[in-house]
């Protein structure tokens, strides 16, 4: 078994850098000395932490353009999204560099006289995170800022795909004068350091973006020292387009959140859902829109949809397109491939697909690429009832101008987030997490850092004699 891993450009095949997987003992070894820095980093006030954190904030702006590179280079996605995703990534640490002064204890009413209650936050300790390919820089901002922020020490294992933007992260941590020990990267297989992380008594907290099957495997090994989890797990997002719908809106709404970062992302639309008297306006206006796309390497400024991640990514959307074709399904556009085995690299045209059934197989499996598959409703609780038809809770959309129907839509889908008229919902000071099999807890917002507190309540009594 290799030591090392190579990162590779999935545009091109090219090898980025060699990468050296942590022993065990290394890494059992940060995460010793990550605790013993939770002993000095939770007496450090809040006010200098928020310090640290904005300063950390402001370097990682100062190397945008190198780390957005990076990030293109490793992700495939275009070099305007990974701009994006480092503005995305420091808005995370300077929300949570202001809520870091912003947690407050109180003091209740006792019940009886001579007695003081109050209650006070303290951080939970030292915290493993595990973070995934799709997004390198934000998802392990967002949960790094609140953990640093609460007072926690970090240590963090980015997906062996796409590590150089999380090195790089946590070097510039260092320079911002954020200590070496309180904030760390660990490098190897997934199943071994999740294995590390949730024996070690020193691990408080388990932090996990990724699949439902990982995610499980991770609470339920948790289990056996009780570990804090938070889990942003998978998702199967539908799009109900209404019958008042403003279809001009829905359809580049849609683009938008099906085809950035070439729909490799949880909360991307999986299933669109449109009403049967406007689906034949709606599939011809998104094919349309989506044969404009440029298909290409994320550095060429003219590129809208990088490569896929990875053979296995290709092979799993691929087999999702043949599925639902040799099943009736109808293309739109797109289902063009470029593709070198020898290089490994794989490009999928964004593809529409048309007259989708539930027997097919995209419609319950998460597909995590270009595809968007279109299905047909008559009543309102019928697109709801394909929309709640799966395991997963993460995010929906839906597209009405009628207050009422969105008011219905909203109380009634099953989902952690969801955008009206809204194809990018995302952002650091809202809650971003998923019902059912979709995760548990929430990431950003006020509710983002509780995860990372303990709660203390004091009694004093005979407090006046």
């Amino acid at each position: 078994m290799s030591n090392s891993f190579i990162v590779k450009n999935p545009a091109t095949g090219e090898a980025l850098a060699t990468i050296e997987r942590d022993s065990e003992e290394v890494i059992l070894q940060k995460i010793a000395t990550g605790n013993d820095a939770f002993q000095t980093w939770k007496k450090t006030n809040a006010h200098e932490r928020s310090k640290l954190l904005s300063k950390w904030s402001t370097l990682i702006q100062e190397h945008k353009a190198s780390i957005a590179e990076v990030m293109t280079k490793e992700n495939g996605k275009p070099l305007a999204e990974s701009l994006g995703e480092v503005d995305y990534a420091t808005s995370y640490i300077d929300w949570y560099a202001e809520e870091a002064k912003r947690l407050y204890g109180r003091t209740i009413p006792s019940h009886a006289n001579g007695k003081e209650l109050i209650v006070q936050q303290h951080p939970i300790g030292l915290v493993g995170a595990i973070t995934p390919w799709n997004f390198p820089a934000a998802m392990m901002t967002r949960k790094a800022a609140p953990a640093l922020a609460a007072g926690c020490t970090f240590i963090v294992k980015p997906a062996e795909e796409t590590p150089l933007t999380t090195i790089r992260l946590v070097e510039l941590a260092h320079e911002a004068g954020i200590p070496e020990d309180v904030i760390q990267c660990v490098s190897g297989r997934g199943r071994v350091i999740g294995s590390l992380f949730t024996e070690s008594p020193y691990i408080k907290k388990i932090t996990f973006t990724g699949s439902t099957p990982v995610g499980k495997q991770l609470i339920k090994d948790s289990a056996a020292t009780v570990k804090s989890v938070t889990m942003e797990l998978g998702g199967h997002a539908p799009v109900i387009v209404a019958e008042d719908a403003n279809i001009d809106l829905a359809v580049e709404q849609t683009i938008i959140t099906k085809f950035r970062n070439a729909g490799q992302t949880c909360v991307c639309a999986n299933r669109v859902i449109v009403h049967e008297s406007i689906v034949e306006e709606f599939s011809k206006k998104l094919a349309e829109r989506t044969k404009k796309l440029v298909v290409g390497n994320g550095l060429d400024q003219k590129t809208d949809v990088g490569p896929v991640i990875n053979k296995g990514s290709y092979e799993k959307i691929t087999d999702q397109i043949a599925d639902a074709v040799n099943k009736g399904a109808t293309i739109l556009a797109g289902a063009q491939y470029d593709v070198d085995h020898d290089k490994e690299y794989y490009f999928i045209h964004p593809t529409i697909l048309t007259d989708v059934t539930e027997e097919m197989d995209i419609m319950h499996e998460e597909t995590f690429g270009p595809v968007a598959p279109i299905t047909t409703y008559k009543e309102l609780d019928e697109a709801i009832e394909i929309a709640n038809n799966t395991p997963y809770g993460l995010a929906a959309y839906f597209f009405t101008d009628n207050y009422r129907i969105g008011n219905y839509l909203f109380n009634h889908l099953d989902y952690g987030i969801i955008g009206w008229n809204d194809g990018a919902p995302s952002a650091a000071h809202v809650p971003f997490g998923g019902m059912k099999e979709s995760g548990l807890g929430r990431e950003g917002g006020i509710e983002g850092i509780e995860p990372y507190l303990e709660t203390k309540y004091l009694s004093i009594g005979n407090l006046y004699e």
